[in-house]
């Protein structure tokens, strides 16, 4: 009853006898209205409560700069319809970054990133008329022990861990990087806010999610004699304070963060899991260091679990796994729920703060009930959506011109977009968008 299968229900009444079966809880709701409302955010106003999460397309020109697919996937994401759209991951330098082909924010694609945004909002207008403009969050990141900067693994650790070490043949003896690499890494998040500023994104993401840099700092138990490892304030510590010095250096910028509340790697080298139990949580730390962020200025969460390279399922409900990989023993909907439960969690604990909730790609046609059921229960400010983007970038103006989405233009969670994006890019829909993206053989 509760192992893996994919999507095939045929009806709504299906689809929630197979809800209460789990015994799980996904909130429903027939009235999706909830959807469309404005949403004010940090002076802003958002003309609606659809986002669309940070989605790596692999596809940067010379340098790092946005390339002819990125503005291309941008424009269609800007025509979208919805009140958010949350700019991919975006390296701060050469030696942080995913792939070769991974978005590189500095002085010299300053000018490129400027006419992205330009551009976004003059396609979000045309399209929405006097309808506020979407406001755009860039996702500042560092990729860590993932990073692959020329395509060859080239990993930079805050810990060794047994249970991601092996992933990447990491050895006993790889060297990690220093308390003085991270004090100067906070003063490069903090100009590159700056920066991105000036290019015209109304906010940053400081990336602390899927086990990279910022991320793996959180879980840094066993880092010894750091400033940055061993006690909780030790290992939020860069969190905290890159929090603060963009708060200081760019006070009228959004601060944001998407951030793994868990990631469900066993104690004592995981955040957010459960001491005795890795595959429950416990949010006693991410709650604490939530409520710490508030207090430096950040306003809008952004929620996640996992870590892609280790267990997959935990951040992304699939059908079918990415090439190589395995299906899990949990039915997707588990996943949902496990996601929706965790956004709820902070959304209740932090009524002020806006928060993001995830996990609803591989519901189809049922996402907007499921999300709407969510936002009359309080569970989260604002839902977005990432796989379902690549597939149906207009998937917005549907919902609001017709109620209901398309069924020939969902995405059918068959992680080709992950397997696209592990081979390097460009990254898009295989299924939806075949004539530009194919996998490599």
């Amino acid at each position: 009853m509760s192992g893996h299968e994919r999507f095939a229900f045929k009806s709504r009444e299906e689809f929630l006898a197979k809800i209460a079966a789990l015994s799980l809880e996904i909130p429903f709701s027939h009235d999706i209205d909830g959807l469309f409302r404005s949403f004010p955010l940090a002076g802003r106003t958002l003309p609606n409560r659809l986002a669309v999460h940070p989605l790596e397309g692999a596809d940067a020109g010379p340098g790092g700069a946005p390339g002819e697919l990125t503005f291309r996937r941008y424009r269609r994401f800007a025509e979208s319809g919805c009140g958010l759209i949350w700019f991919e991951a975006t390296a701060l330098h050469e030696e942080g970054r995913s792939n070769p082909n991974q978005l590189l924010l500095s002085k010299q694609t300053l000018d490129a990133f400027k006419r992205l945004v330009e551009m976004i909002r003059s396609f979000a207008q045309k399209r929405a008329g006097r309808n506020p403009s979407p406001v755009l969050i860039l996702q500042l990141t560092h990729t860590g022990r993932f990073s692959k900067p020329r395509g060859a693994p080239a990993p930079i650790i805050a810990q060794h861990n047994p249970h991601l070490d092996p992933l990447h043949k990491i050895p006993p003896d790889h060297p990690l990087i220093s308390d003085r690499e991270l004090d100067d890494l906070q003063d490069i998040f903090a100009r590159a806010a700056g920066m991105a500023a000036e290019a015209g994104f109304d906010g940053v993401d400081i990336k602390a999610c899927h086990g990279y840099l910022v991320s793996e700092l959180l879980a840094s138990r066993s880092r010894e004699n750091s400033r940055y490892g061993g006690s909780f304030d030790n290992r939020t510590r860069f969190l905290r304070e890159t929090t603060a010095k963009i708060k200081t250096g760019v006070p009228n910028i959004i601060i944001a963060s998407r951030l793994g509340l868990y990631d469900s790697v066993p104690c004592p080298y995981g955040f957010g899991t459960d001491e005795k139990d890795a595959a429950n949580s416990d949010l006693s730390e991410p709650v604490a260091l939530v409520k710490e962020l508030s207090k430096k200025g950040l306003t809008l969460l952004n929620i996640t679990a996992g870590i892609p390279a280790y267990r997959p399922h935990y951040g992304r409900p699939f059908d079918k796994p990415v090439r190589g990989g395995s299906v899990p023993d949990e039915h997707p909907l588990t996943g949902v729920s496990r996601l929706v439960r965790l956004a709820s969690r902070l959304q209740k604990e932090f009524p002020s703060l806006a928060v993001v909730g995830t996990g609803y790609s591989w519901l189809r046609r049922f996402f907007p009930h499921v999300a709407a059921g969510v936002l009359t229960n309080g569970g989260a400010s604002l839902i977005g959506v990432g796989r379902l983007a690549y597939a149906y970038p207009d998937f917005a103006w549907d919902l609001m011109d017709k109620g209901a989405l398309d069924p020939k233009k969902l995405c059918l969670a068959c992680s080709g977009c992950s397997t696209l994006l592990r081979a390097g890019g460009p990254v898009g829909c295989l299924v939806r968008d075949k004539t530009l993206y194919r996998l490599p053989r």
